[in-house]
């Protein structure tokens, strides 16, 4: 059921009276308890929200509405269904898209990735958004575009939250790539019109892309990062957490690497998200079936080869085998064994 004009202009006001966490507090919480503390604020604030209230909430859902953009509460029929159950609510979120009712995975990781993490951020946000998985993310520059962009290519739906006011698109240099996820899928943010990206703002982000989603993949991540502040946070608040294992000699390693060793779960093929979050793709109709990769030809089922095996059997350059190798372990068709050489994983025929 849809909310009342009030509620939603209400939580607006708020907002914009401040905003912060103890504002927040005045309407979450246990129930009756938003009452009391409402009570208690002073009374200047009280003013201010009714001033609020009257003049400059409406004028803000007006702007926002000529943009494109909406104000959601909880309570409204798209509003993500974990999130007002967390720890740290928003009031509410201003949303450009639609917001579909599906399994939402968080894919986070370094704005410093290596080609390695792009290409699977890119590959996870590809294969989720053909599975029907919502792919969410913060739009920042390395990974977070990568799994945005994965998504896009097959027409999936992909959400971005942001860090600034609907009028702020950041990084700047993603304003294409917000025109095309406000079309397939979402941006999102609990930030009024005006606010620009400050540094305290991405924490506050990362909560709010942690509470809505079943769980969070961190592809890439240094020892101190937003991508683990977000991981944290899922946990925090009982969702899975995913890492993708990552070279010992990376910077960018330490984080998913760690969140290992601390017990998250391994992510080797998409197939691990699936099994984390309960969800059973679809089959692929004959035209989703991706085409067999050349290199198969030279990797026989029954068969194992090293990397430098399939260069000399294929003709091909490292980097193209090396990449091929990594698309099709993540899809599932090939694995790595322990001595590092790859074969086709069992029930895979070479021509899928």
């Amino acid at each position: 059921m849809a909310n009342s004009g009030a509620q939603p202009r209400l939580r607006l006001a708020l907002l914009l009276a401040g905003g912060g966490r103890s504002t927040r507090k005045l309407v979450s919480g246990e129930e009756g308890g938003e009452g009391q503390r409402w009570a208690k604020a002073p009374a200047t604030f009280k003013t201010e929200v009714a001033r609020l209230l009257d003049d400059e909430a409406p004028r803000v859902l007006t702007l926002v509405k000529r943009e494109g953009w909406r104000w959601l509460v909880p309570g409204d029929a798209d509003y993500p269904k974990m999130l007002p159950h967390v720890a740290d609510p928003p009031l509410g979120l201003f949303v450009r898209g639609e917001l579909r009712r599906a399994p939402v995975v968080a894919v986070v990781g370094s704005r410093r990735a290596t080609a390695y993490g792009l290409q699977v951020a890119r590959t996870l946000g590809l294969e989720l958004a053909r599975a029907g998985v919502i792919v969410a993310s913060g739009m920042a520059r390395g990974i977070d575009a990568a799994a945005h962009e994965g998504a896009l290519e097959v027409g999936g739906p992909t959400w971005a939250v942001w860090g600034a006011g609907p009028d702020h698109i950041y990084p700047p240099e993603h304003r294409d790539l917000a025109s095309a996820i406000s079309t397939s899928g979402a941006l999102i943010t609990e930030y009024p019109p005006g606010t620009g990206p400050r540094k305290h703002h991405f924490p506050e982000r990362n909560r709010v892309l942690a509470g809505m989603a079943n769980a969070v993949v961190v592809v890439e991540a240094a020892a101190r990062s937003g991508a683990l502040i977000t991981a944290r946070l899922a946990i925090d608040e009982g969702r899975e957490v995913l890492a993708v294992p990552g070279s010992i000699l990376s910077d960018v390693s330490v984080g998913p690497n760690t969140l290992l060793q601390l017990g998250a779960r391994p992510l080797l093929t998409p197939r691990d998200v699936f099994d984390a979050i309960g969800h059973e793709p679809p089959e692929a109709s004959d035209d989703q079936v991706t085409p067999a990769h050349p290199l198969l030809d030279h990797l026989p089922a029954g068969t194992r080869a090293t990397t430098d095996e399939l260069v000399v059997r294929s003709g091909l350059a490292v980097i193209q085998v090396h990449t091929a190798l990594l698309d099709l372990e993540l899809k599932g068709v090939v694995e790595r064994l322990p001595d590092g050489r790859f074969q086709l994983r069992k029930g895979r025929p070479a021509g899928e």
